[in-house]
C-alpha cells in the first residue's frame, strides 16, 4: 500500500493535490515490484473525493488503469456546501460551517468555475470508472451526494456498492474503532477491496 503525501489546501489548493496523487499513483504504477493491474485506489472524505477525481484523471489520460475505488464517506460535490435544509443537530464532527471552509480551501481561485476533476459530484459522464465501494452513514452531511454518486455510477454501467450506515457519522470508524459497526463497516471495505484484487473467494 502506498500514501500519497499530497500538498494540502488552502496554501496549495486545486489541482495541487490532485496532481501529487496522480503522480504517486504514476510511481505505484511503475515500480517493478508492482502488478499495474491489480492497482486499487481509495480514500476516506476529502480523500475519498481525491480518489473518485483521481479515477477520472486516470480515465482522461490513460496511463493507469485502476480496478477498483474505494470512496468512504467522500467529499465529492461543493454544491453541497450551498444546501439550506441540513439540519446541523443531525451532524457531527462535519458541519456545513466545516463544509464551506474546506470547498473554499480546496477549489481558491477554481471557485468561480468548479470543473469535475475539482468536484466529482459535477462529473456528468461517469462511464468507463473503475467498479467503485462507497460507504457513509445516515448522519453524514455527505450522505445525499454519496449515494447520488452511487447510483449514477451503476446507471453509466460501473459496478457500483453503497454500504449506508444507520445512525453513522461522518468519520464514525475514526473516532469509535472499537464499536461493532465499525468494526463491521471496515470488514465491508476490506472484503471489497479483497474480491476487486483477488477475485470472489
Amino acid at each position: 500500500m502506498a500514501s500519497v503525501e499530497y500538498r494540502l489546501a488552502p496554501e496549495h489548493p486545486f489541482p495541487a493535490p490532485l496532481e501529487d496523487c496522480y503522480a504517486g499513483l504514476r510511481w505505484l504504477a511503475e515500480d517493478p515490484g508492482v502488478d499495474r493491474t491489480r492497482i486499487a485506489i481509495g480514500g476516506a472524505s476529502a480523500g475519498g473525493g481525491l480518489a473518485a477525481a483521481l479515477a477520472l484523471l486516470v480515465r482522461e489520460r490513460g496511463e493507469v488503469t485502476p480496478v477498483f475505488q474505494l470512496l468512504i464517506y467522500p467529499m465529492l460535490d461543493d454544491r453541497t456546501a450551498d444546501r439550506t435544509d441540513v439540519d446541523p443537530r443531525t451532524l457531527r464532527l462535519w458541519s456545513q460551517h466545516s463544509n464551506r471552509f474546506g470547498w473554499r480551501s480546496y477549489l481558491g481561485a477554481a471557485v468561480k468555475d468548479v470543473r469535475y476533476l475539482a468536484a466529482a459530484g459535477r462529473c456528468e459522464d461517469l462511464a468507463g470508472l473503475p467498479p467503485a465501494w462507497i460507504g457513509v452513514g445516515t448522519r453524514d452531511l455527505f450522505l445525499d451526494e454519496d449515494v447520488a454518486y452511487a447510483a449514477r455510477l451503476t446507471d453509466a454501467g460501473v459496478p457500483c456498492t453503497l454500504e449506508v450506515v444507520p445512525g453513522a457519522y461522518h468519520g464514525f470508524d475514526a473516532t469509535e474503532r472499537s464499536a461493532a459497526v465499525s468494526r463491521d463497516f471496515r470488514r465491508a471495505q476490506l472484503s471489497a477491496l479483497d474480491t476487486a484484487l483477488n477475485g470472489a473467494a
